[in-house]
């Protein structure tokens, strides 16, 4: 089923018959992690330099590893700050890395437990987003993806809505967290 958001950033606009699914309501969010047997959560430099009302976007992703104690894959230079706010990594590649491993389904995963069979990007830029994703989505029919980051992105399984506010966006964040606590209970 083709959705009718278009990307807020016109990167790649064609990703072919499959489009990621719309996803706007945090508790359905919430399911789909509570649901994944090995669950990552990628975090990219824009988590260093994004505030969302005083809090840095690193923070709420902090909060939703801490919940369902989600391993947390450090990218660009964020192992450090991850670790001044007491989370440490289970891993520190270069996103490019990552998606190499992840494309490999004999990949052990981040803990050597095993692949991981849904991974959440937070805080990428836009254009090695997308790209990424479509490398994911052509060569990881294992894995499905999400995206946290306030824009659509085509090329994941799930994604969210452009958010042009970023209350809207912290909104969606701080609920999420809420439903992931919730389920966990």
């Amino acid at each position: 089923m083709a959705t009718s958001v278009l990307p807020y950033h016109y990167v790649n606009t064609m990703s072919g018959t499959k489009f990621a699914r719309l996803i706007e309501d945090p508790a359905e969010y919430a399911h789909l992690i509570i649901n994944a047997k090995r669950p990552l959560l990628a975090v990219g430099y824009w988590t260093l330099t994004s505030m969302l009302e005083g809090r840095l976007l690193l923070e709420y992703g902090v909060d939703i590893s801490k919940t369902l104690n989600i391993p947390i894959c450090a990218t660009a230079n964020t192992a450090k700050k991850l670790r001044e706010l007491g989370m440490e990594p289970a891993s520190n590649y270069d996103v490019i890395d990552l998606i190499n491993h992840l494309k490999d389904p004999a990949w052990k995963g981040v803990k050597g437990e095993g692949n991981h069979d849904l991974v959440m990007f937070l805080g990428f830029r836009s254009d090695l987003g997308t790209q990424g994703l479509s490398t994911l989505k052509h060569f990881a029919p294992h894995l499905k993806t999400m995206t946290l980051c306030k824009f659509y992105y085509p090329n994941a399984s799930y994604s969210l809505a452009n958010y042009r506010k970023d209350d809207k966006w912290k909104e969606f964040l701080v609920a999420l967290i809420t439903n992931l606590k919730q389920k966990e209970a």
